[in-house]
């Protein structure tokens, strides 16, 4: 590319300096992420976990988040209130300082807080960029005081405007719309999982939600901790033991506290967490406590004759299978990788999470034999599903899927090689595949025919998995792999579309192949490559030959309101109808169909209906919270019966679906 050799519109007046918390505003995202629903909802949860920070310093007991009516919410806390004394560098209040510099904090110098979820010291004072009107009131010396915001900018002094017998600080906000352009509405359901989470890795902590629009409230409080927590993960779960083995213990200036119990099914769920901070892809804690329990495991076994002397050792991969655990570390200064903060990267908590869980739990296995017995049992049978399951492995997964070789013979795929484009139809049985195969778009739309219901992998190793033509080909055909050789990259398809009848046996065929996904494939569905296909229930058709016009209805509702303007209009043009008649003739239809399934439509149809996407509706699947999910999978597609039953009995008499949506 040639230089650029005008230099007349490039001088000093083109470079900006933005002064205050002007770069928050010009450039939200690279302080919250996002501008939209993740993003305003962080707003609430940097407040809040000022206020669980206090609460980690012993000087909290309450944290509670009011939704308000006018759409603002507030956030109230029982600790020490933020200081209100003339900062010695700024001079302003150390409130307002606090609130309008960015990097001001109690979380840097060591003297505020030796343990904190905030990073970088930010928090506030984004906020009250980001909000249109802010209020924070401070409990503190027998007196209230309070001071006004907007846009980050104060509009009052700190002035005094009460007595108060407690302390505490108190945060009312109300987030721009001209920022968070999407939605500044606030999901209760969101605060509700938020404030769970925080009472279960606070133990002793009193969190609670009110929300002055509907009039829902929850509160929660854990003495238990992290032992709560592994037990409500466990729920609907069969346990190895109903004893579970919790560690708490000092190294150094560093907290470290530990839960763990074995489940019978062959999922491993592990939540680390650093300063209250979930830390999803891990780090050096996860990695000193996975070391630990491996080298435990194996060295009881051996010691206690569970391994014969010719076995090889158990892997990771056994010893955790079935496994439920929640590690939290707490540390003064904990390295992040990045404002995200999905992986803890202090070396020395390596070391210090290994040495507590080398020590205790080796102590906890030596005093409880017959769950040690069975926790090794387990890990010896996942074992050999694993030597089992090899040379079948190898035979699934491939390189090079994306040419071609070796795709399933029931394939039959798409021309184009731009995966941007590519769309992959898993069709609900062989004459809907058929219709499919006529009616796509060959350049970009492939179809993967199934037969009958595939395998619910819920309760089911590898080893199962691969001797299951159905999920064979599904593995093959997405070019992802499977277990440790899984490998997002290698994907053929943007989008992964189930495409079954519109009845009870077709959403339980989505619900098994949804199974598959979250639990084998989970990132594919969280990369946003996973869709359902909504089919019509209805054909309704006017007129005859040529002339025939067909309106499509997807469900029972949209088939009444369909029929009720229908029949308004024809009143409305002076028609006469016969109020007698059929609804459907009253609307003017000369005929209706139900489809039974999607074998019933053909090709044109389907094309028209379905698979074009000049009109079709395609529901994405999102996996919003991973613990609910794992929950409703684990009631639907577990062993409990009770479970199940209970769930249909309680959202049946409801007609509630809410449950069912990842």
């Amino acid at each position: 590319m040639a230089k650029q050799t005008n230099e007349q519109s490039y001088d000093g007046s083109q470079i900006q300096v933005l002064e205050g918390l002007e770069p928050v505003r010009k450039r939200p995202g690279m302080y919250i992420g996002s501008t939209g629903y993740d993003g305003v909802h962080h707003l609430i949860k940097e407040i809040a976990d000022n206020s669980i920070d206090e609460a980690i310093a012993g000087y909290a007991t309450k944290v509670e988040v009011t939704l308000l009516e006018d759409g603002g919410v507030r956030i109230s806390d029982d600790g020490r209130g933020i200081p209100v004394d003339k900062h010695p560098k700024t001079g302003k209040s150390t409130l307002e300082t606090v609130l309008t510099i960015l990097h001001a904090g109690g979380k840097f110098g060591g003297g505020g807080y030796k343990v904190s979820s905030g990073l970088h010291g930010v928090g506030s004072s984004v906020v009250n960029a980001l909000s249109t009107r802010m209020i924070a009131e401070v409990r503190k010396n027998g007196k209230v005081y309070r001071q006004e915001y907007a846009t980050g900018v104060p509009q009052t002094d700190l002035d005094v405007v009460g007595k108060s017998d407690n302390s505490g600080t108190t945060i009312t906000f109300y987030p721009d719309p001209t920022i968070f352009k999407e939605t500044v509405s606030f999901d209760y359901k969101w605060v509700v999982n938020y404030l769970r989470h925080q009472a279960y890795l606070t133990k002793g902590v009193y969190t609670s939600v009110v929300d002055e629009r509907t009039g829902e409230r929850k509160a929660f409080y854990f003495e238990g901790g992290i032992k709560s927590y592994v037990k409500n993960l466990n729920i609907g779960k069969e346990v190895l033991s109903e004893d579970i083995f919790y560690v708490e213990k000092q190294v150094e200036d560093c907290m470290v506290e530990i839960a763990v119990q074995y489940n019978d099914t062959y999922v491993e769920v592990v939540k680390p967490f650093a300063n209250n901070v979930l830390t999803p892809d891990g780090g050096t804690h996860l990695v000193g406590f996975r070391a630990a329990l491996t080298r435990v495991i194996n060295d009881y076994a051996r010691k206690n004759n569970l391994l014969k002397e010719k076995e090889d050792n158990l892997t990771g991969d056994d010893i955790r299978e079935g496994l439920t655990a929640v590690i939290l570390v707490k540390l003064p200064d904990p390295q992040f990788e990045g404002q995200t903060k999905n992986k803890l990267g202090n070396p020395e908590m390596r070391r210090y999470v290994d040495q507590v869980m080398s020590e205790y739990f080796a102590y906890y296995l030596e005093e409880n034999p017959a769950t040690a017995k069975k926790v090794v049992g387990k890990a010896t049978l996942a074992a050999r599903a694993r030597k089992a399951a090899r040379a079948a492995r190898d035979n699934v997964i491939r390189k090079g899927a994306f040419e071609g070789l070796n795709l399933p013979s029931k394939l039959t795929d798409c021309s184009s090689r731009n995966r941007k484009d590519c769309e992959l139809f898993i069709v609900e049985g062989n004459s809907a595949a058929g219709s499919a195969k006529d009616g796509r778009d060959s350049t970009i739309q492939a179809i993967l025919p199934l037969r009958g219901k595939v395998l619910n992998t819920e309760r089911a190793r590898f080893d199962k998995m691969f001797a299951n033509a159905e999920i064979v080909s599904l593995i093959k055909a997405m070019g992802v792999g499977i277990g440790d050789q899984f490998d997002i990259s290698g994907i053929r398809y943007d989008k992964i579309i189930f495409m079954t009848d519109a009845d009870v046996d077709g959403a339980h065929i989505s619900t098994l192949l949804m199974t598959f996904f979250f639990r084998y494939m989970s990132e594919v569905i969280e990369a946003g490559h996973v869709y359902l296909a909504k089919p019509p229930l209805f054909g309704l058709s006017k007129g005859t030959g040529s002339n025939r016009k067909i309106d499509y209805v997807y469900d029972e509702a949209a088939l009444e309101e369909k029929l009720t303007e229908k029949i308004n209009e024809r009143k409305a043009a002076g028609v006469k109808i016969d109020e007698n008649a059929e609804r459907f003739k009253q609307a003017g239809y000369t005929a209706q169909q139900r489809f039974k399934g999607l074998g019933e439509m053909d090709a044109s149809q389907l094309w028209e209906t379905t698979m074009n996407p000049e009109n079709r509706t395609l529901v994405k699947v999102n996996i919003e919270d991973a613990e609910r999910a794992d929950a409703i999978f684990t009631k639907l597609m577990g062993d409990s019966v009770e479970l199940r039953k209970n769930f249909i009995q309680t959202n049946a008499a409801k007609v509630n679906v809410e449950d069912l949506d990842f």
